[in-house]
């Protein structure tokens, strides 16, 4: 079975282009265009890590991490910020909800997938 990694942008293009890259490598991909959809979202099955935009419609990406941290289902989960946000107060802001890490965009895709692999190595 495969690990499968939620995507929680509110640009299609952009959860398009992390879903192909985590696809080709074998990941499930689940897809969330924001916050609140994600938490809909969450637990229709498992997730294993979360990639995640800060700033989203509805519910932002640090008000989404600090409600995934609060559950104890996903308190654990790996979260990876993947944002325009380069200000080292939403990076605290990331850090102190929980995020694991933050790549900034534009990004490589092929970068994104070796930090994702690096979650699920044993």
């Amino acid at each position: 079975m495969s690990n499968t990694v939620m995507v929680v942008d509110d640009s299609s293009s952009f959860r398009t282009v992390v879903t192909l890259a985590l696809k080709r490598v074998g990941y499930g991909v689940v897809e969330a265009s924001d916050g609140r959809d994600a938490v809909r979202k969450l637990d229709a099955q498992p997730i294993d890590l979360i990639v995640c935009d800060v700033n989203m419609p509805e519910m932002d990406g640090i008000s989404f991490v600090r409600h995934v941290r609060g559950t104890v289902k996903h308190r654990r989960t790996p979260v990876i910020m993947l944002t325009t946000e380069t200000s080292d107060a939403k990076k605290q802001a990331g850090r102190d909800v929980g995020a694991n890490a933050w790549i900034t965009k534009p990004f490589q895709p092929s970068k994104l997938v070796e930090m994702v692999g690096n979650y699920f190595k044993g």
